[in-house]
């Protein structure tokens, strides 16, 4: 992710004192990450406070960014095709079916705020 940044942004940086940006408009950027682990695996991680650069950088070059941590996703079609023994497959299953469609909302009410700024 941090490589992908570094090359979104590196065209549009200006080396002069205030290292401003040659980015031509102001956009508003949604960024939506998508975790295997659960909310508390997430937190015990502090991915989320990592991935808050990207908001940093969006914003100093770019335009306006917001973020949407959906936590617990899907990773496979048949857990039992892979070694996945952290994960309880009925429960992954269940959320995918209860949790996910709000995910989605939640995705798409992002995409509409970012639409009308």
């Amino acid at each position: 992710m941090k490589s992908f940044m570094e090359r979104l942004i590196f065209p549009y940086l200006v080396y002069d004192e205030n290292y401003s940006t040659l980015f031509p408009k102001r956009i508003s950027v949604g960024l939506i990450y998508t975790f295997g682990v659960n909310e508390q695996k997430s937190e015990q991680t502090k991915w989320k406070e990592s991935l808050k650069y990207n908001e940093f950088l969006v914003e100093r070059f770019l335009g306006k960014a917001e973020s949407l941590f959906v936590t617990d996703t899907y990773q496979f079609d048949d857990y039992s095709k892979y070694v996945a023994t952290a994960f309880d497959a009925g429960e992954k299953l269940k959320r995918r079916k209860e949790v996910f469609p709000q995910d989605c909302k939640k995705a798409f009410e992002l995409g509409k705020r970012l639409v009308q700024m």
